[in-house]
């Protein structure tokens, strides 16, 4: 799975980013600092199951502190879209076409109110961040418009020619955006639009069957950064009132504090909602820095929501869940003896037999049965995953 960062130009993306994954990108107080692509490992966070369990854990492809594992997750940042981009405007094209491969989007808009439609710096609340919600939103959907609006009435004309599916048509253009036929056909009812007649939709009948893709196949949630600025507060609850996830945020706040957990200034985990002090001796300035945003954000927002919107994004907006697969389910560890040295962070509703596959495509090609750790039960290849499972594969080519 992959999440995408996305919003107009100037709004903290790249700062997001480079907090969430400490990758150096570059960051720069104006437009379109981002011109390629920033790829990057962040992290999910979740309680792990060691304490559960009452084992002491040790971890080979994520990391636990004090029962908290930290996944790697894929991210993407791409840059800032105007009003027009889905046209070409500011490379657009190119940046959505960047989007295709993103499950989910964490929209970061300035709730400073602090930088135009365009992402030059205005004063601070004269810019509506709602209007920016709604101004990229519409260039995504002019983007997927465009993709099947080409030649869509002589399309439709040889759809009932032919007696053709026009969903069948759909799910060919869209494809590339992972948009199946399923879901397609299941837009096309829900808006009552009649598949045998395609001639007859109107162009507005498009436009709501591109925003319904993009509200099932691309869902957002929208990252409030810049919250610890003045009158963000209330900015924050005019955003709300959209009716999407919102999630109070400060990326400079996050970046900082990841920095000095990094050089062991302090002691840290993504989404605390507090830090302690490791180094006595810091200078007056890294003082003030931290005190600032235990006052301006930790204090009034609980945490810096960088690691929150992540979280929320892979559990809340894709449904994922984490399982745990070992070799041994009586002291679940590996053949190394690492116990639950694993996480994978899989789509709600995996079955046994994905579990296999993403470990390796022998043990699913090979696979008889799998062990639940906790019942000590078998259960088949179809049996439906749950958020925390402790599995052991058994396969006729290997065991896991």
């Amino acid at each position: 799975m992959l999440v995408g960062i996305v919003g107009k130009p100037n709004v903290g993306k790249s700062t997001f980013f480079s907090a969430a994954t400490l990758k150096n990108v570059p960051i720069a107080d104006y437009p379109f600092t981002t011109i390629n692509p920033n790829l990057g490992m962040g992290y999910l966070r979740t309680k792990c199951v060691c304490k559960e369990m009452g084992v002491k854990d040790t971890p080979k492809n994520s990391v636990c502190t004090d029962g908290v594992r930290l996944i790697p997750v894929k991210l993407v940042d791409v840059a800032g879209l105007v009003s027009g981009a889905s046209a070409g405007r500011g490379r657009g094209n190119q940046f959505l076409d960047e989007l295709r491969q993103a499950d989910a989007l964490i929209h970061v808009v300035d709730a400073s109110g602090g930088t135009d439609e365009e992402g030059r710096k205005v004063e601070v609340g004269t810019n509506d961040p709602v209007q920016d919600v709604l101004m990229v939103e519409n260039e995504l959907d002019l983007w997927v418009l465009g993709i099947i609006g080409k030649d869509w009435e002589k399309s439709a004309r040889l759809a009932e020619q032919t007696g053709s599916s026009i969903v069948a048509h759909l799910a060919q253009r869209l494809s590339g955006l992972g948009i199946d036929e399923g879901g397609i056909e299941g837009a096309v009812l829900h808006l009552k639009l009649k598949p045998d007649k395609p001639s007859g939709w109107t162009e507005q009948d498009l436009m709501n069957l591109v925003k319904a893709f993009r509200e099932t196949n691309k869902p957002s949630l929208i990252a409030a950064n810049k919250a610890d600025l003045p009158g963000a507060a209330e900015r924050i609850e005019k955003l709300r009132k959209t009716e999407k996830t919102v999630i109070p945020c400060a990326a400079e706040a996050e970046l900082l504090l990841r920095r000095a957990s990094e050089h062991a200034l302090i002691r840290y985990t993504p989404g605390d909602g507090s830090f302690e002090v490791a180094k006595p001796d810091l200078s007056p300035q890294q003082t003030r820095a931290l005190q600032l945003v235990k006052e301006k954000v930790l204090d009034p927002y609980g945490a810096t929501g960088v690691q929150q919107a992540i979280d929320q994004a892979y559990f809340g907006l894709l449904k994922a869940i984490v399982v745990y697969p070992v070799e041994d389910e009586t002291k679940l560890s590996d053949k190394n003896g690492n116990v639950l040295p694993d996480a994978h962070v899989m789509r709600g509703g995996s079955t046994a037999i994905d579990l296999a596959g993403r470990i390796h495509t022998d043990l699913a090609k090979g696979f008889l049965y799998a062990i639940d750790a906790r019942s000590g039960m078998r259960v088949s290849a179809e049996h439906t995953l749950k958020n925390g499972d402790i599995l052991k594969i058994v396969s006729g080519s290997r065991r896991s």
